[in-house]
C-alpha cells in the first residue's frame, strides 16, 4: 500500500511520499494529469511543497530519478491549458516539447505547456521550482510563447539573472506565497517572466518588424487602458489601416477587442488584490480601468474569473 503524508504547515501544502504510486497522485494533485514512471521504483522517494496565489501555484520538487509525461490521452481527459515554467535549483533534467529538447541544469529557465504533450527525465536526484498559471495571465501571446518550450533560458545572463534568483527566493520563502502579499509576489513573477521570454523572442528589437510592429501596439494598449481605445485610434497611432490591424491579431487567433478587454480585466483584478487599494470601491477601480457601466464590468468579470469582483476581493481577506 503506498505510504504517504501531506501535512499544511500554513499555507504551504507538503506531500511527503515514498514510493511512485504516492508520488504519481501527488503530481496529479499539484499540477495536471501526469503519467509518472521510475526504473528504480523499490527505492523511489520525492517531496512535494505547494503554495498558491491568484490563479499562480508554485510547486518545488524534490525527488529521485524518474520521468514525467503529458500524453495526448491525457489531454484528451483534462484540456486546461497553462503554462509551466520550471527553474532548475539542483541535478539536471531534460525537457522535451514540440520538437525540441532542453537540457536544465541548476540555475536554467524553460517553459511548456500543458495543452500539448511534454516529457521530463530525471536520471539523478533533483530539486526544481514549477510556476504554473493560466495562459492568458502572461501578457504575451500564446503562439510567440509557443516559440520558446523546451528552449533552456540561461539563469545566469541577462534578464535571467534576475528571474532566477527570484524564483529561487519564492522557492525558500513558499509560506509567504498566499493572500493579497502572494497575489503581489505572484505579479512580479509573471511580469519578470513575460519581460525574459520578451528578450528572448527579441521583442525588445527591431530584428523583426512585425514583432516590433506587435509589441509597440500591445505597449501601446497598455498605456491607454484607462482611455477610449478603438480599433481606429490604435491604427492611426501607428500609422496603419483598421484592416490591417485587425489582420495583426488575427495572426495571434484574437480580436482587438478581446485583447483590450482581457488587459482591462487583468489590471483591473490586479488592484483588487492590492492592499493599497482595499477601501477603493469596485466600481471605481473598474472605472479607472475603462468599464464604465459598473454592471457590465461585474457580468464581465464574471465571466472571464468564474467569481464576481467583489466576490473576488473578499476571498482574498480570508
Amino acid at each position: 500500500m503506498p505510504v504517504s503524508a501531506t501535512t499544511k504547515p500554513g499555507p504551504v501544502a507538503t506531500n511527503v511520499a515514498r514510493d511512485v504510486t504516492a508520488f504519481r497522485a501527488a503530481v496529479n494533485e499539484s499540477f495536471v494529469p501526469l503519467l509518472v514512471t521510475a526504473s528504480r521504483a523499490q527505492r523511489f522517494g520525492g517531496v512535494i511543497r505547494a503554495a498558491g496565489a491568484d490563479d499562480v501555484h508554485l510547486t518545488e520538487v524534490q525527488a529521485t530519478p524518474h520521468v514525467v509525461e503529458r500524453t495526448p490521452q491525457l489531454i484528451a481527459r483534462d484540456e486546461r491549458a497553462f503554462f509551466k515554467v520550471n527553474l532548475m535549483l539542483a541535478g539536471r533534467g531534460l525537457l522535451v516539447q514540440d520538437g525540441r529538447e532542453a537540457v536544465l541544469e541548476p540555475g536554467s529557465l524553460a517553459v511548456y505547456d500543458t495543452s500539448r504533450p511534454y516529457s521530463l527525465v530525471f536520471d539523478d536526484e533533483f530539486r526544481t521550482l514549477v510556476a504554473m498559471f493560466p495562459r492568458h495571465l502572461l501578457r504575451l501571446p500564446t503562439d510567440l510563447v509557443g516559440e520558446l518550450t523546451a528552449v533552456r533560458v540561461s539563469g545566469s545572463e541577462g534578464v535571467g539573472a534576475v528571474v532566477g534568483p527570484y524564483l529561487a527566493q519564492l522557492a525558500a520563502n513558499l509560506e509567504q506565497f498566499t493572500g493579497a502579499v502572494g497575489a503581489r509576489l505572484a505579479h512580479s513573477a509573471l511580469d519578470l517572466i513575460a519581460t525574459v521570454f520578451s528578450q528572448e523572442l527579441g521583442l525588445d528589437d527591431a530584428a523583426d518588424p512585425h514583432r516590433a510592429l506587435m509589441q509597440r501596439i500591445h505597449t501601446h494598449i497598455d498605456g491607454n487602458l484607462a482611455a477610449e481605445l478603438t480599433p481606429a485610434s490604435i491604427a492611426a497611432a501607428h500609422f496603419i489601416s483598421t484592416r490591417h490591424l485587425h489582420g495583426l491579431f488575427q495572426e495571434q487567433g484574437t480580436t482587438v477587442s478581446t485583447w483590450i478587454r482581457s488587459r482591462r480585466l487583468e489590471q483591473c483584478r490586479r488592484d483588487l488584490t492590492d492592499p493599497l487599494l482595499a477601501d477603493r470601491p469596485v466600481a471605481a477601480i473598474a472605472a479607472g480601468w475603462g468599464f464604465a457601466d459598473p454592471a457590465h464590468f461585474s457580468r464581465t468579470f464574471k465571466a472571464e474569473y468564474g467569481v464576481a469582483p467583489s466576490e473576488f476581493r473578499a476571498s482574498l481577506a480570508t
